[in-house]
């Protein structure tokens, strides 16, 4: 009876052994398709908010997941962002972005930015932005809206809108504007290149910087003096209708402040094979380098006569207003259109005045 009881118990805790063993392979089961099946909605989350990847509503798969919004407190992840997206340090996007990023430090996009960056420091992102805006620098392989950096903008393929920094610019071909503190460097460029100092393109019509170095446009060499005896040996670099001047001379007039030094932009016009008038917007100064000051501000026209390929020779009316508070500055010039003096005794004018010159082409 014992035996039987017991052979009975046995058997009956084998059963529920194995009803146990299935009801716990059901629920791996179960568990295992919830799992995946929240894996896979998960990748469809549409908005994210986190501290720093993976700590985040979309957890370790944020890398795969496109959103319309994304709230990060130091670094979101995600592959495409369609909405806003913010983070306190870093937005990190592998493919492409249709909203607004706004990151204190920096946002890299891997793949088309068809939306507005803005960041403390950098933005990278392939290609295609709206707007991109850095404190620092905007990184890119081509861009077809405005580039605004403290400091540089880099762009590997062509820009088809504004690039500004507050140094450089840098594109293939450009057309719209650079416009830079220092230097814009390009390769064809539609547009305006401005610069604080230099521009450098292999074709710019519309340089404008007191060095251009153009492939295609024109350097030379001028030797200028005018009504005063200041005699100028300048550098003049462009292209076909802008270009930069910049110079130094001597004035043989003077017994004191005898160095000259100028700087300016000019424009061609009516341009022809053997005639252009030359139009010219120029700063000058006389200095001993030691004490006392005179400056000049003169626009100038210069019909000019083609002689040769090379050569070139020009004169034209000038006028012009000037600051001086020297003895010598103020007896230069005789005769005024206006003149008055300021409480500190520095001398103002203006007056008519011709200069002339020869330009040798290269």
């Amino acid at each position: 009876m014992k035996t039987t009881l017991k052979t009975i118990k046995c058997s009956l805790n084998a059963n529920i052994m194995e009803k146990l063993r299935y009801l716990v392979l059901g629920l791996i089961i179960l568990l295992g398709n919830t799992l995946n099946s929240f894996s896979q909605n998960h990748r469809k989350t549409s908005v994210n908010i986190g501290l720093v990847y993976p700590v985040s509503t979309n957890g370790r798969h944020a890398a795969l997941d496109t959103n319309v919004f994304s709230c990060n407190a130091l670094v979101g992840v995600s592959a495409t962002e369609k909405g806003l997206s913010f983070a306190g340090i870093s937005n990190i996007i592998h493919k492409n972005t249709y909203g607004v990023q706004l990151a204190g430090f920096s946002n890299h996009i891997g793949g088309k930015a068809k939306g507005t960056q803005f960041a403390g420091f950098i933005n990278t992102y392939g290609d295609d932005s709206r707007s991109a805006l850095a404190g620092f620098s905007n990184i890119s392989k081509g861009n077809s809206g405005i580039q605004l950096a403290g400091f540089l903008n880099w762009t590997a393929r062509n820009v088809s809108a504004v690039q500004a920094a507050g140094f450089l610019n840098k594109a293939a071909d450009v057309k719209g504007a650079q416009i830079s503190g220092f230097i814009n460097i390009a390769k064809k460029v539609k547009g305006v290149q401005l610069a604080g100092f230099i521009n450098v393109a292999d074709s710019s019509d519309y340089p404008i910087g007191i060095i251009n170095i153009v492939k295609d446009g024109e350097k030379s060499v001028a030797f200028t003096t005018d009504q005063n005896l200041t005699t100028m040996a300048t550098f003049r670099s462009g292209g076909r209708v802008l270009y930069g001047i910049i110079g130094a001379g001597y004035n043989f007039k003077n017994k004191d402040a005898i160095y000259a030094l100028e700087a300016g932009f000019g424009a061609n016009f009516f341009q022809s094979q053997h005639f252009r008038l030359h139009t010219e917007l120029t700063a000058s100064s006389l200095q001993n380098f030691k004490k006392g000051n005179y400056f000049k501000s003169t626009m100038q026209l210069f019909p000019a006569w083609r002689i040769s390929n090379h050569l070139e020779i020009f004169a034209g009316p000038s006028f012009n207003l000037i600051s001086t508070n020297t003895t010598e500055g103020k007896a230069l010039q005789k005769h005024y259109l206006h003149a008055w003096d300021s409480d500190n005794s520095t001398l103002h004018g203006m007056f008519f005045g011709y200069t002339g010159g020869l330009a040798v082409n290269f």
